[in-house]
């Protein structure tokens, strides 16, 4: 295995760390009070649009693609780092063009859209004009098993015509948000992974709407996570995205590189975690001396440390499974990354919180929010469970002849 990056990757890597530093880490006081003063938590603050140009002046933009034609043209090893710097702070994502979920959807519309759809959604997508969000999660079944999606997508004619009620679909709540795709049944007799297919559904469609915003923890930001209908919303044939009953392929292809790069992200949230930690413990005294001198906190540097290396080791070595034998090669190995990453970030932060005290959990400091959003980690892209339980079948299946 090897884990060296090109050295494209290397200097983008020290191009973007001083983007971060210079630019996206002064502005994020500033996003945040343009928010404020808007009334509205899922406002666009003109500053995001002040680092996107900055960000594109500097050649850092959509660097998650793989395909040179509309992307860096990185491998995955080579965005891995990138990816990492991208999670100490939430705003470089989409200052880059990075942000899910457009990153999948773009992914999507590269891979399986005709020109057309491409012209009209990939385009202004990956100039950063506009932002998408991905329908497939539904309330009332359990979507830990995909083949549970009750949503209808019936050929009527000319036009489909779909009915989904879904959730969780983040990034509708935005006035930038101009299209989904979702994920509905389309052919319920076929076989459970041949029922599905996935469509282009414009948001100011007839029929579509966002019922409401979904906090997280209280948390309600950005371009909110939303509970949406499509009522009898009739779209042009050609808005199916990559052919009837292939829905449930192209969401594995698309959530195989989405979940490396969730876990690219957590590592870079809890690297910032222990940053802070390290930070208060030189700051704070208690009982005479530093925090840092006391032995239970070196104890949580030291388990943070080692816990942090262990995960992104196994995360490039699924980068590199990704890169040289294909996503479905290193399916388990993605499978380990998406627990152990999430695990290692909400262990990590938690503990800086716990180093912080009062002000860990106070809206002063950002470890609040990082838990928030590595907590839910553990559930985005399939729950812990799910991926765990995919692990061990595989084991187990090396012993299945010792069975009665």
């Amino acid at each position: 295995m090897d884990f060296a990056i090109s050295p494209k990757a290397e200097e983008l890597r020290q191009r973007l760390s001083d983007f971060v530093a210079t630019h996206v880490e002064p502005a994020t006081p500033v996003y945040f009070e343009q928010v404020r003063e808007s009334g509205d938590p899922h406002f666009h603050p003109p500053v995001m649009e002040d680092l996107k140009r900055e960000a594109r002046s500097r050649d850092l933009w959509n660097l998650f693609l793989p395909n040179a034609e509309h992307g860096a043209g990185l491998s995955n090893v080579d965005y891995a780092p990138l990816c990492e710097i991208m999670g100490h702070n939430f705003l470089t994502a989409e200052a880059t063009n990075c942000a899910a979920p457009d990153t999948g959807n773009m992914e999507i519309l590269a891979e399986f859209g005709t020109t057309e759809q491409q012209e009209e959604w990939l385009v202004p997508l990956l100039e950063g004009e506009i932002r998408s969000c991905f329908a497939m999660t539904e309330p009332w079944v359990a979507s830990s098993d995909a083949t549970n999606i009750q949503s209808r997508i019936e050929r009527d004619g000319d036009d489909y015509v779909v009915n989904a009620h879904k959730w969780w679909t983040s990034g509708a709540a935005s006035a930038r948000c101009k299209m989904a795709i979702l994920m509905g049944v389309s052919d319920p007799d076929a076989d459970p992974y041949h029922r599905h297919s996935m469509i282009i559904v414009p948001m100011d469609a007839p029929g579509a709407q966002v019922v409401r915003t979904l906090s997280v923890f209280g948390h309600d930001a950005g371009g909110g996570h939303c509970e949406t209908m499509f009522e009898d919303v009739r779209l042009p044939a050609g808005n199916i995205l990559g052919g009837e009953g292939n829905g449930f392929a192209m969401a594995q292809a698309r959530l195989g590189p989405g979940r490396i790069h969730h876990c690219m992200r957590a590592i870079g949230l809890a690297e910032k975690a222990l940053e802070l930690m390290c930070m208060r413990a030189q700051l704070r005294v208690a009982f005479g001396k530093p925090l840092a001198d006391q032995g239970v906190v070196q104890d949580q540097v030291a388990e943070s440390r080692m816990e942090i290396e262990q995960a992104r080791l196994l995360t490039m070595k699924a980068a590199w499974l990704m890169d040289t034998v294909g996503n479905k090669g290193a399916r388990f190995e993605i499978a380990a990354i998406k627990v152990l990453a999430a695990r290692t970030a909400t262990t990590v932060i938690d503990r800086a919180i716990q180093v912080f005290g009062g002000a860990g959990v106070s809206q002063d400091w950002p470890l609040a929010d990082m838990y928030a959003h590595a907590r839910t980690l553990h559930l985005v892209d399939g729950p812990d469970e799910v991926h765990k339980q995919q692990i061990a079948r595989r084991e187990l299946r090396k012993y299945e002849s010792l069975r009665a």
